[in-house]
């Protein structure tokens, strides 16, 4: 493979990675392999449950790992304390000290690994300026709003020169507007620095607004990797476009589809083809109007669906709860969907795992 076509190095390669906190029980995580790029801005994305945070957890040092590797940057760093990694974590708590100002926050990891006062200092100082938090130095916790205190957290983060920046549901406290207003900042702040993020969250818009690259976990497996346009526009299984959102999920004799509701079409009874079905509901949402459907000929685990118009099209022709009406679309527009990930076998005991090699050749690297 040449130099053109060959892909950008990974940053973090996970191999067949597992957790399972008891004999017997189903893993949390189930063998997941995953390659995040250097540079890249990286999101996993699952329901609660799903093996997202556990992953990251795993990666950060801070859960051990039950088999598996985790290589940085052709180095592996399975068994290295957190500390050595090269990676440090923004909680979604913040965890600042509550009694020390925001430069002594900062200032802390250096203070445990003996760096003099007035160097610390000067270095905390620096990052809080290129947070804008500069002249809240000497705030405590306490004295500052979520997102002042989300900047410390993320100088706290950096002061130690990670490699990789890890990023556990950051903006989960935070209230909604300033979510949308702190995300845009993570992205400047990653694009800025070049560093590689991998930011865990249970939110879609959250998600598709940071990522380059978006993970959907379920059930400790791996349903889809891709671009945020990718995953929402080509959603690989029903597991996938039913957790993504604004997709129909429908039972042909061929098989699933997925099509987005906003590339449904609707017409009154009797004046077009399509699917039989009843309106439930009716949402105004400013530029658009969310019509909530029952189709009339689908198994009870089919039957609803929705439709996504714009207000302009509602207001020339509008629909009302009960009315009766026909759906239908383009065949473009369809998505057929697989199964799923499918949960690989367990090898047997004491079974040299494949991905081996890969491993010992990282160590020796390193």
């Amino acid at each position: 493979m040449d130099a053109v076509t060959a892909p950008p190095p990974a940053a973090v390669e996970i191999v067949a990675l597992t957790k399972r906190y008891a004999a017997g029980t189903p893993p949390a995580v189930d063998r997941i392999d995953l390659r995040i790029a250097s540079g890249s801005y990286c999101c996993l994305l699952g329901p609660s449950g799903c093996g997202k945070s556990t992953t990251l957890r795993m990666v950060a040092g801070h859960e051990s790992v039950s088999s598996g590797d985790i290589l940085l940057d052709n180095r592996n760093i399975t068994h290295l304390p957190a500390a050595a990694r090269g990676t440090a974590m923004m909680f979604q708590s913040f965890a600042l000290f509550p009694h020390l100002s925001a430069l002594d926050n900062v200032a802390f990891s250096l203070k445990m690994k003996g760096v003099s006062r007035v160097e610390r200092h000067r270095r905390a100082a620096q990052l809080l300026d290129r947070v804008a938090m500069g002249h809240l130095a000497q705030r405590k916790p306490g004295e500052l709003s979520g997102g002042q205190q989300q900047r410390v957290a993320l100088a706290r983060a950096l002061i130690t020169e990670p490699r990789v920046l890890l990023l556990d549901e950051p903006l989960s406290a935070l209230d909604p507007f300033l979510r949308i207003q702190m995300r845009a900042e993570l992205r400047r702040w990653q694009q800025d620095l070049g560093l590689t993020f991998i930011h865990v969250t249970h939110s879609q818009e959250e998600a598709m607004a940071l990522a380059d690259t978006m993970v959907v976990m379920n059930q400790g497996l791996i349903e889809q990797v891709g671009t945020p346009h990718e995953v929402y526009n080509h959603p690989a299984s029903e597991f996938v476009a039913r957790f993504m959102g604004g997709h129909n999920v429908l039972a042909l004799p061929h098989g699933l589809i997925a099509v987005r509701n906003d590339h449904m079409r609707i017409a009154p009874e009797g004046e077009g083809e399509g699917l039989a079905a009843t309106i439930t509901d009716v949402e105004y949402q400013g530029t658009y109007v969310l019509i909530g459907l029952r189709l009339a000929d689908a198994a009870p685990a089919m039957r609803e669906a929705s439709v996504q118009l714009a207000e302009k099209s509602f207001a020339a022709r509008p629909y009302s709860v009960g009315e009766h009406v026909r759906l239908s679309w383009s065949a473009a527009d369809a998505r057929a969907l697989g199964p799923g990930a499918i949960r690989p076998e367990a090898p047997p005991a004491g079974t040299p795992s494949v991905r081996q090699p890969l491993s010992a050749l990282a160590t020796m690297a390193a």
